[in-house]
């Protein structure tokens, strides 16, 4: 049989999306996409939506809806740049920070289990992962694949559309 290690990477990235998005609805009722949103908040200081799309790559309107129901959800609160303009600063809310803490630890446990009853060893499955992250960060713009979450199915929240160049 034939590998084709492109699809089944693919395959394994949206398999791993589409788990990582039940397990947060259904223990945390968050998307997974509003959960990378959150933990890239948890990573940046004090971003505005901008920097929150680009470190994202998806659309600044997208941010904006996507902020607004993070919002008022209580995850995450938005405060005026003191620098002026029309420029908001996103932080997350304590309530915010603690869903973060939770789902990272509800992930974990289950990739770890899943990569455990594959029979693969952790830590090389980890050493390797961020070998090929690393080579991405460091490859040409041209030859790097896009974010794996740009691709959108059926449970993608259409409001967290990607940005097309």
């Amino acid at each position: 049989m034939s590998r084709d290690l492109s699809f089944d990477l693919h395959r394994l990235t949206a398999r791993l999306d589409r788990a990582a998005d039940r397990i947060l609805q259904a223990e945390l009722q968050l998307t997974y996409r509003r959960f990378l949103a959150l933990l890239v908040l948890d990573q940046l200081e004090r971003p505005t939506q901008r920097e929150l799309a680009d470190a994202l790559d998806i659309t600044e309107p997208s941010v904006s809806r996507m902020v607004a129901v993070l919002a008022s959800s209580g995850l995450l609160a938005v405060e005026p740049d003191p620098a002026g303009g029309h420029r908001n600063l996103l932080r997350l809310s304590t309530q915010g920070q603690a869903a973060v803490r939770s789902a990272r630890v509800l992930l974990e446990a289950s990739f770890s289990g899943l990569v455990k009853r594959s029979g693969v060893a952790y830590e090389r499955y980890a050493d390797d992962t961020q070998r090929l992250i690393d080579a991405l960060d460091t490859s040409s713009p041209h030859h790097a694949p896009h974010h794996a979450h740009d691709a959108h199915d059926a449970h993608d929240d259409p409001h967290d559309a990607p940005r097309h160049a």
